[in-house]
């Protein structure tokens, strides 16, 4: 998520950092036998930083480990055809979903297989304290984790700290190996001690300044120096509801969302979220909830709430709660909500948040707008992953993810490279782009979101540029191999981007990102003397695409009269038609002027003046045809006319 002022954030980080191994791990693939052919490996649970060069010695084997045993249940094979064939239009057993409790029958891990990794976990000297149906979690010494896993767990130091890891990948008996799918723990980089915390406040508050336009080029900057050769439009207040519904082509079809859930991922819960969307919708003409429309589900037990090193910043998440939620409900304004809040943002919580989904089926869109730069995941949890949403595209559930808020990422962390789990192949990835909506809703015109910053000079003469700023996620990924949707579509330039690969490439479809043309956001904030208000700012970043996406998703649903699924199949089979705005970048200088409160909140600080460019966002750009900005376009309303009595 990206606001407009200066608490601006990244696209909300989850997980441990684990750097990239060369291969992903395929859901529930056999692993590869260990040295001697007694055991077998779980690639990628030795981190890549993990080196001779940076280690620090033996950690102590009396110190204590806990981790997460991951099961990978029966047929994974099944399973993934069974996902593919329930969700290609193509085929005759598209649209045939099964219950969560056909899907545990058929997949689940059976009690043998679970009393198996039980026994052998115990017999190490492992404690297990907790177990659902899809994990194991333990705790125990470190001699205990060295005889069950067959490392040696090291300190190493990265980035100037010291954390514990294994110094080669983790293994398992062959007796148990096709029961284990993976494990977390062994590494507590960047991971610190969970404790149950109180959550904080909310954020500190922000207001837009103005000149603010009602629509885009209402008003324009004459006394300010040209940008482009021409006198640029002031930033929009924020779009509406009623202005993305028009402007997408929803409001033209009549479709609500009715009778279609959506649920929402995200870390922690706003105290004050119920009474938050209420006042938004009334205030910006969308419609009341109805009794039972929204439905909080947080998980609890919130851990890592600070903003350290290892910590989450709870209150950071306020806002993005609130975002997903009125986003979602602005453009399928009947469609049903269900907000889930992992106990924090690491990948174990969010992995949790989202079986609990899966397990009760409780929506068939799932909107996610968290991530993280794909070297800094973990890539032994790409196999956990890929499980859960495979689980759930047999069942009839889609799964949405924000592609990210840096470009290529070189300018955040160096090194060109998508973001996961956007980049993993069983989920929908979603771009961002920079959307002009004209008078009445008009659709104008839209670009792939890339912004470039200008400031005004000492002079007011002219702009001077300060450099690249942020935009849409995208690129190719280094280690999940080209889906079988993306086959003939997406150019070889893109998926051959690692040398004798074929590659996924993201993202799949995109909508509006650009904070400069963003959506108007109402939550509650604390004010300078130590109140908490509603309040109401301009906001932006993937995070604000991937819950407009799946609102349209949930119009379509409603469309089809039954449960799209994993949408990607069918996204694509749409690829080149007047079901998409072919969205590329400007040929010259386009952009709009931003006015912003030196202090934030008012006036009395004193205003700065900046330009917002579009289309420039880092290496990666918006061109004719399929792109790693906004995929294969943004949806029009033959989009959504298109599923009407579609196949099932």
């Amino acid at each position: 998520m990206q606001n407009t002022g200066p608490r601006r954030r990244a696209l909300l980080v989850a997980a441990a950092t684990l750097p990239l191994i060369a291969a992903a791990v395929a859901a529930g693939a056999p692993a590869q036998a260990a040295a001697g052919g007694h055991r077998s490996a779980l690639a990628g649970t030795r981190p890549a930083w993990a080196e001779p060069g940076a280690d620090q010695g033996r950690t102590p084997s009396g110190a204590q480990v806990t981790a997460r045993v991951y099961l990978a249940g029966r047929d994974s094979a099944g399973l993934q055809a069974l996902a593919r064939s329930v969700s290609d239009p193509a085929s005759p057993s598209y649209g045939r979903f099964l219950t969560p409790a056909q899907v545990d029958q058929r997949f689940g891990a059976t009690p043998q297989q679970v009393a198996a990794v039980r026994s052998w976990l115990t017999s190490a000297g492992l404690t297990v304290f907790a177990a659902d149906r899809h994990s194991l979690t333990v705790h125990g010494t470190v001699a205990a984790v060295q005889r069950a896993f067959a490392v040696q767990l090291r300190n190493f130091r990265k980035g100037g700290h010291t954390y514990r890891a294994p110094d080669r990948d983790a293994s398992v008996p062959a007796s148990v190996a096709s029961a284990v799918l993976s494990v977390t723990g062994l590494s507590n980089a960047p991971h610190k001690a969970g404790h149950d915390d109180t959550l904080p406040p909310p954020d500190a508050a922000f207001v837009n300044a103005g000149p603010l336009s009602a629509y885009y080029g209402e008003k324009t900057a004459t006394t300010l120096p040209q940008f482009g050769g021409v006198a640029a439009p002031y930033a929009v207040k924020g779009y509406t509801g009623r202005q993305l519904r028009s402007a997408y082509g929803a409001a033209a079809t009549g479709l609500t969302g009715k009778g279609v859930r959506v649920a929402i991922v995200d870390a922690y819960d706003s105290p004050t979220i119920a009474s938050d969307i209420a006042t938004y919708a009334a205030r910006n003409g969308d419609q009341a909830y109805r009794a039972g429309q929204f439905r909080d589900q947080p998980m609890g037990d919130w851990t890592h709430t600070d903003t350290s090193d290892t910590g989450c910043g709870a209150a950071g998440w306020y806002g993005e709660q609130s975002l997903d939620i009125e986003a979602v409900h602005a453009m399928a304004p009947d469609a049903g909500i269900t907000y889930v809040g992992a106990s924090s943002c690491y990948d174990d919580d969010l992995i949790a948040a989202l079986d609990t989904i899966v397990d009760q089926r409780s929506a068939t869109i799932v909107s996610n707008s968290w991530g993280e730069p794909e070297l800094a995941s973990d890539p032994s949890l790409d196999a956990v992953y890929n499980q859960l949403f495979q689980r759930g595209a047999v069942e009839g559930i889609g799964f949405y993810f924000s592609s990210g808020d840096n470009g290529d990422e070189v300018a955040n962390t160096g090194t060109k490279q998508s973001d996961m789990p956007a980049s993993l192949p069983w989920v929908t990835a979603v771009g961002g782009t920079s959307l002009a909506v004209g008078r009445n809703g008009r659709y104008e015109f839209e670009s792939g979101w890339g912004t470039d910053k200008f400031t005004l000079s000492a002079d007011g003469k002219s702009w001077t540029p300060v450099g690249y700023l942020y935009g849409a996620g995208g690129g190719t990924s280094a280690r999940s191999a080209q889906p079988w949707y993306q086959r003939g579509i997406v150019p070889r330039s893109l998926s051959g981007a690692t040398a004798g690969a074929v590659d996924r490439v993201v993202p799949d479809i995109a909508a509006d990102g650009d904070p400069t043309t963003g959506f108007l956001v109402g939550q509650s904030e604390t004010w300078p003397d130590g109140s908490i208000a509603y309040g109401e700012y301009r906001i932006g970043g993937t995070s604000l695409a991937s819950p407009l996406i799946a609102g349209v998703q949930a119009l379509a649903q409603q469309a089809a009269g039954h449960p799209l699924g994993f949408a990607n199949p069918a996204i694509y089979a749409r690829y080149g038609t007047a079901a998409y705005h072919d969205v590329v970048d400007p040929k010259g200088q386009l952009g709009n002027v931003r006015v912003d409160f030196v202090n934030g909140l008012d006036a009395s600080g004193g205003l700065k003046y900046s330009v917002r460019s579009f289309g420039d966002d880092s290496s990666l750009k918006a061109t004719t045809g399929y792109d790693d900005v906004t995929g294969v376009g943004s949806p029009t309303a033959f989009y959504l006319l298109s599923y009407l009595n579609s196949r099932r």
